[in-house]
Order: C-alpha cells, then sequence, then structure tokens
C-alpha cells in the first residue's frame, strides 16, 4: 500500500509543477498558485509516508 501512495504523492507533485509552469507561461497567477498547492499537498503526504515507514522498522 506504501509503494502505491509514493507514487500517487510523486504524481501530485509532478501535477504541480506542471500547473506552475503553465501558469508562468500564460501570467495566470491563479493557476501558479494551485500549482505550488497541489505540490505541497504531496510533499506533506510523501512526508507522512516516510514517516510512517520509520515507524514501521
Amino acid at each position: 500500500m506504501g509503494a502505491v501512495r509514493k507514487v500517487e504523492n510523486t504524481a501530485e507533485q509532478a501535477r504541480g509543477r506542471a500547473k506552475q509552469a503553465a501558469g508562468k507561461v500564460t501570467g495566470d497567477d491563479r493557476l501558479r498558485v494551485e500549482g505550488k498547492a497541489d505540490e505541497m499537498k504531496g510533499d506533506l503526504r510523501q512526508a507522512g509516508e516516510k514517516v510512517k515507514e520509520a515507524f514501521k522498522k
């Protein structure tokens, strides 16, 4: 289950980076901010998974 969530979190981070890039290219600040938020959610979830793994060992 942990591996699947890691992939999902990485995908969310990538979507966030893509939204940020699209926002920069188009000058859409809202899209850029949404992308940053998505990337940060993925980062936080990924950190949570790492903490879970540390306690399993």
